[in-house]
Parts: C-alpha cells; sequence; structure tokens
C-alpha cells in the first residue's frame, strides 16, 4: 500500500475557482459586493422587523428568520473563499470543513421549515381570513420557528457526526469553493455508504415534508384565488404569495438538482455554478424579492428614512 493512504487529513484544498489565477482578482471583487449586500439586505431586514411593532406578525417573524439564515449561510461559505482568492492555494482545516458544512447545512435545513411555514401562513390568511389570528397565533408562529431551528440543528448534527466516521487519505483536494458532503465522499478511505444512504432518508425526507407542505397550501390558494370575484381580490392574493413562490421555486429547484442526482457520475465542478446559486445568490436576493414587492416593508423604510433625514 503507498505510504501516502496511512498519511489521514488534516486540511484540505479547495480548488473550485483556484484553477482561473488570472481570474482571482475579479472574482474577490465580485463576492465580495454580494457579500457585503447580503449581510447589509438581510441583516438590515432582520433589525427593521425587531425594532417596527407593527412588523411583529406571523409572517414578518418568518421573513426575519429567513433573513437571519440566509445571513447564517452567507457567513459560513463566503469569508473562507474570500480568503483563498488571496492565497495562492485556498486551504481548510478539517475541522473548519466540518464547521462550515454544520453551518450550511443548518441554515439551508432551517430555510425548508420556515419556508414551508411561510405557505401555510398564506394559505391560512387568504384561505381562511376571518380565522386568521385564531390559526396563526403568535404562540403557534414561536412554536413553528422554534422547531425549524430545532429540526436544523438536529439534521446538521447528524450529517456532521456521519461524517466523522470517515477518514481522508490520498488526495485531499476538493474540487469546490466549500465543504460539501459530495465531493468529501469522493475523498474518503471508508466506504460512504451509510452517509450515501442518509441522504435521502433524511435529507429526502425533510424535503419532501417541507415540498409537500408548500405545494399543498399553494394549490389551496390558488382555488380561493381563481373564486374570487374580485379582479383586484385576485390580484392582491397572487401579488402577495408571487414573491414567496419565486423565492421557493429558485430554492428548492436548486437542492433537488444538487442533491436528486446523489450517486450519479458527475464532476463536482459541474455542481458550481448551482451551489453559488443556493449558497450565494438567492440569500442576496432574498431580502429585495420580499421587500420590493411588499408595501408594508417599503412604507417603513420611507417613515424611517424621513424620520432620520428630518433629525439631521
Amino acid at each position: 500500500m503507498p505510504e501516502y493512504n496511512h498519511s489521514m487529513a488534516t486540511e484540505f484544498t479547495l480548488i473550485g475557482f483556484m484553477d482561473q489565477p488570472e481570474l482571482k482578482p475579479l472574482l474577490f471583487v465580485v463576492f465580495f459586493v454580494i457579500y457585503l449586500i447580503t449581510m447589509v439586505g438581510n441583516l438590515g431586514l432582520v433589525v427593521l422587523i425587531y425594532m417596527e411593532r407593527r412588523l411583529h406578525t406571523p409572517m414578518y417573524i418568518f421573513l426575519g428568520n429567513l433573513a437571519l439564515m440566509d445571513s447564517c449561510c452567507s457567513c459560513a461559505i463566503t469569508p473562507k473563499m474570500l480568503q483563498n482568492f488571496c492565497l495562492e492555494e485556498g486551504t481548510i482545516s478539517l475541522y473548519e470543513c466540518m464547521a462550515q458544512f454544520y453551518f450550511l447545512c443548518l441554515a439551508e435545513t432551517t430555510d425548508c421549515f420556515l419556508l414551508a411555514a411561510m405557505a401555510y401562513d398564506r394559505y391560512v390568511a387568504i384561505c381562511s381570513p376571518l380565522q386568521y389570528h385564531t390559526m396563526m397565533s403568535k404562540k403557534l408562529c414561536v412554536q413553528m420557528t422554534t422547531g425549524a431551528y430545532i429540526a436544523g440543528n438536529v439534521h446538521s448534527i447528524i450529517q456532521v457526526g456521519l461524517l466523522f466516521r470517515l477518514t481522508f487519505c490520498g488526495s485531499h483536494q476538493i474540487n469546490h469553493f466549500f465543504c460539501d458532503v459530495l465531493p468529501l465522499y469522493r475523498l474518503s478511505c471508508v466506504d460512504p455508504y451509510i452517509n450515501e444512504l442518509m441522504i435521502p432518508i433524511l435529507s429526502g425526507s425533510l424535503q419532501t415534508f417541507t415540498i409537500t407542505t408548500v405545494i399543498i397550501s399553494y394549490l389551496f390558494i390558488l382555488f380561493t384565488v381563481f373564486k374570487m370575484k374580485s379582479k383586484d381580490g385576485r390580484g392582491k392574493a397572487l401579488s402577495t404569495c408571487a414573491s414567496h413562490f419565486l423565492s421557493v421555486s429558485m430554492f428548492y429547484g436548486s437542492l433537488l438538482f444538487m442533491y436528486a442526482k446523489l450517486g450519479t457520475v458527475i464532476e463536482e465542478k459541474d455542481y458550481i455554478p448551482v451551489a453559488v446559486l443556493y449558497t450565494l445568490i438567492i440569500p442576496l436576493l432574498n431580502p429585495f424579492i420580499y421587500s420590493l414587492r411588499n408595501k408594508e416593508v417599503i412604507n417603513v423604510v420611507k417613515r424611517i428614512m424621513k424620520k432620520y433625514c428630518i433629525t439631521f
């Protein structure tokens, strides 16, 4: 047996964008700008919802937590990627790798449940408006949000725990820009069969449950909307749900593409554009998708800006 097979990896080399060194400066600037806008947009939305009492409703509580998890996702991926652009080789230690995947998994799993909760909230608001405050009480809202975080943490702990059963030897190069399970499985000297089996069992079950909740909620919403006699009512209802449906479509579409092909012979670099979409672009777009289509948020922002302009 070759000697290197006895040397277990304590760090990996991320080569997702490193094969084009001439593009490093440009990529650094692009992703740095994306990171800044993402953090300002999402954390600004969290602060806005926290400070404004009229936004302390289930819909905005879910939205604020979604923005918080999008910030977590961006923080898990982008700083290390930006650091590696400044180095000749983009390295990451084993424990940094596990921590990065933990927070990414936490953010994505929690997002799944928050998007499902938001879909149910819109279903109740449109299909049973008179019973909305009874069916979507603040207590239920807090319980659903807490449940989303618990599910996200439990799922992340299990997935990271399964990664620790693997040993990595031989090539330590990950053809990706962050530590994801699929490229890590290919570097393992231990058969990752159990890990690969748990992805459809755990991740597949979670995604199936949340996607089903979203689809059923929107089917009922569409049936209710098309029964409305008022064109203005139909337009308002569809406009309310359009931003959420757009975000859900992009998020679940990219996740399903990434993990539905588990076990197929596809190079990691072919996943990179989709990974960029769901780890960097969607967190960037979400605050704008929800805010620009939401008159209440826009009115609150205008009022705050007007207040501070008058103050100064």
